[in-house]
């Protein structure tokens, strides 16, 4: 499955579509020049369980990683997954 990427001047997602299905989704929201704020995540019922969420909050990481941002996790899930990795915590 391949993660897609949208973004605005103000907002953006990563997502993963399935049969032209968006089946997960992590939205965010940019705060200046220098971050993100992940702000939902979201799994389709139908694959829950998958791991989709978390390789969605890896993908804002390895983004972020990249285009020298950091990341504010208000999402629950995100914040959960930052809590229990700290190998992904060098972006908050």
């Amino acid at each position: 499955m391949k993660i897609q990427h949208e973004e605005t001047e103000t907002k953006g997602s990563f997502y993963i579509l399935a049969e032209d299905e968006k089946i997960a989704e992590l939205t965010y929201s940019k705060a200046g020049n220098d971050k993100i704020i992940l702000d939902h995540t979201e799994v389709s019922d139908k694959h829950r369980g998958e791991s989709l969420g978390k390789k969605l909050v890896y993908h804002s990481v390895d983004f972020a990683r990249k285009h020298n941002l950091k990341i504010l996790p208000l999402c629950p899930y995100a914040r959960a997954v930052f809590s229990k990795n700290k190998d992904i915590r060098d972006v908050t």
